[in-house]
């Protein structure tokens, strides 16, 4: 497996250097998920389907 090349923090991270967050990478098909405070360490990797219905999910009603 490769490495995600580019990594994105989350827009509500918070003030700061912003390390209170989780960060996304998106690869062909998959999304590598980790914590911003340890970006050495391991990472989740989800096929991008199913992130998506997770990500859809997460949104309010009124917003679907």
């Amino acid at each position: 497996m490769t490495s995600p090349t580019q990594w994105k923090k989350s827009s509500y991270s918070g003030g700061g250097e912003g390390n209170d967050c989780v960060e996304i990478a998106n690869c062909p098909h998959r999304i590598s998920v980790r914590d911003s405070k340890v970006p050495a360490g391991a990472a989740l990797t989800f096929p991008a389907s199913a992130f998506s219905v997770f990500i859809e999910a997460l949104k309010p009603p009124s917003a679907k």
